[in-house]
């Protein structure tokens, strides 16, 4: 049989891309096209169809994935006296209150997730303008806004993701590591969508999920077939 040449077999492979496959099949594709030196991380994009100018079309949300995320999550909470104390006895990376509020204004942004107890968000609330555009600020809705610091703390740390719709109707998220096995990163990514799929607000209209892709760090993305029984 004659050898592809390298045009025949990137069409090939770029055509395979545009196939819609199973969660399955897609992390099979995925996972074979990981080659770089490092561990790649696997995520996930979804094309909704909303509106996100209307505010009965926001999408956001928390889901636990059953397998983790493969990131070691730092954790920085607003808290004090006793929920200071059990904020880091919980784990939590750095803890403070307006001490920690002026070390952010001042750059400090070691921290992948920001959680705050409801009487610290008057300090908090000062940061919207450098945490608000990173994703960072704390929210009731997604748990991170709460008394129960112990219980955010450890599910930020063992695979909490959240998400929340673009302007442009767009979710991406890391769902796990290319170091995972097949059968672990399809269970993240099917825990994902269905939560996605349960945080559909009453004001859309039409397809709700358009299309989803998964792809690792460096590698392409591939299509994931919307119309599945799972996805």
């Amino acid at each position: 049989m004659a050898k592809l040449g390298k045009r025949t077999r990137a069409a090939r492979e770029a055509s395979d891309n545009l196939k819609a496959h199973s969660v399955e099949e897609a992390v099979k594709s995925v996972k074979s096209n990981a080659t770089a030196k490092f561990d790649e991380t696997i995520e996930i994009a979804m094309n909704l169809g909303i509106d996100t100018r209307h505010a009965d079309q926001q999408v956001r949300g928390v889901v636990s994935l059953p397998n983790g995320t493969g990131r070691d999550v730092r954790v920085a909470v607003f808290a004090k006296d006793a929920k200071a104390e059990e904020a880091t006895a919980a784990g939590a990376d750095i803890v403070g209150a307006d001490d920690l509020m002026e070390k952010i204004q001042g750059g400090f942004m070691d921290f992948d997730r920001v959680i705050a107890t409801p009487d610290m968000m008057a300090v908090v609330g000062r940061l919207g303008k450098v945490l608000g555009p990173r994703g960072l600020m704390p929210n009731p809705k997604v748990g991170t806004v709460t008394p129960d610091v112990t219980k955010a703390i450890k599910d930020a740390k063992g695979g909490a993701v959240q998400f929340k719709a673009e302007k442009s109707g767009v979710i991406h998220a890391g769902v796990g590591k290319a170091s995972f096995g097949e059968k672990a990163i399809a269970e993240n990514v099917q825990a994902f969508i269905d939560a996605v799929a349960k945080a559909k607000p009453a004001g859309a209209k039409g397809t709700y999920i358009k299309k989803i892709a998964i792809s690792s760090t460096m590698g392409p993305g591939i299509k994931i077939d919307t119309s599945a029984p799972n996805a």
